[in-house]
């Protein structure tokens, strides 16, 4: 069925845009959002990303590979907002719908706390790669396709990715440099 709307929409077909537009908006914000880390940011890179794709839609050889293709438009749009963004932004706010409803919900806090933090040290190309393969499922192969890099640099920056979250995820333990001295009292 999506072949059949991008073939009409290559042909100019506006209503079959709108069709395809509105199935994979969802699924493009989600990308943004997980990439970008910021909700507001991402909205606007995924409209452009749908600008992009409406003005590039008829150079779109495979109609077949339209989804990889979507991704690709939307991965540049995130790179170019993410060069504008300051360095350093506020934490994300956590919607309701996201809280935690589980009997430990200080330790379900704890640990999206680090994985943010976590997150938030990763570069955008190492998120780019996180995101794209657990949060929209691809395949290692088809990440490389998508983002138009080699297999092995896909496999070295998620290996480095990972590393970066798994260190966020260690608790931090004080060391006993950075325990203050007690003082003692003297009468």
């Amino acid at each position: 069925m999506d072949q059949d709307l991008v073939q009409r929409a290559q042909r100019g077909d506006q209503r079959a845009f709108e069709t395809l537009a509105s199935q994979h908006y969802a699924r493009l914000q989600k990308a943004a959002i997980g990439i970008l880390r910021d909700r507001h940011v991402a909205e606007d890179a995924t409209q452009q990303a749908l600008l992009d794709i409406w003005r590039d839609i008829r150079r779109l050889r495979d109609p077949a590979r339209f989804e990889a293709w979507s991704y690709r438009l939307l991965v540049r749009v995130c790179y170019a907002e993410s060069r504008r963004m300051p360095r350093w932004a506020p934490e994300m706010a956590m919607r309701t719908s996201e809280e935690p409803l589980a009997a430990d919900a200080f330790g379900v806090v704890i640990d999206r706390d680090q994985l943010e933090r976590g997150f938030s040290r990763l570069s955008v190309d190492h998120r780019t790669v996180i995101v794209i393969h657990h949060l929209m499922d691809m395949t290692l192969e088809q990440v490389a396709e998508t983002l138009g890099i080699p297999r092995g640099t896909v496999y070295s920056r998620l290996s480095r990715a990972m590393d970066v979250l798994r260190a966020a995820m260690v608790p931090e333990v004080p060391t006993p440099t950075s325990i203050p001295a007690q003082q003692e009292v003297v009468p």
